[in-house]
């Protein structure tokens, strides 16, 4: 196995460097007055809301006994990506007030 100009054998090895999953457990999230992401109202049931439980890099998407996609609060990393595979027509989205929402420590 060849390793690239400058690799010593003191360097730190792949296995031993931080998951994604623990980078984002290092960031902290405050609480706005109201989530800054609402499914618009009747659309709970919109087939485009399943994008959303597929693309949403944080997991906050979900589908409840009913058939309907809801969504949790807690971790939203405001990425945007719900909106671009949803669309307007489904979903509110707004960027949190100032202070609140993700704050990343890692990166």
């Amino acid at each position: 196995m060849g390793y690239g100009a400058g690799w010593q054998e003191d360097d730190e090895d792949m296995s031993s460097i931080m998951g994604l999953k623990a980078k984002l457990g290092l960031d902290v999230f405050k609480e706005d007055k109201e989530f800054h992401i609402k499914i618009k109202e009747g659309k709970e049931k919109d087939t485009r809301l399943r994008k959303a439980i597929l693309v949403c890099p944080a997991g906050l998407y979900s589908e409840n006994e009913n058939g309907e996609v809801i969504i949790s609060v807690d971790g939203c990393l405001e990425c945007g990506t719900c909106l671009l595979a949803c669309g307007p027509e489904v979903l509110e989205w707004n960027y949190p007030s100032g202070g609140a929402g993700v704050q990343f420590r890692f990166g």
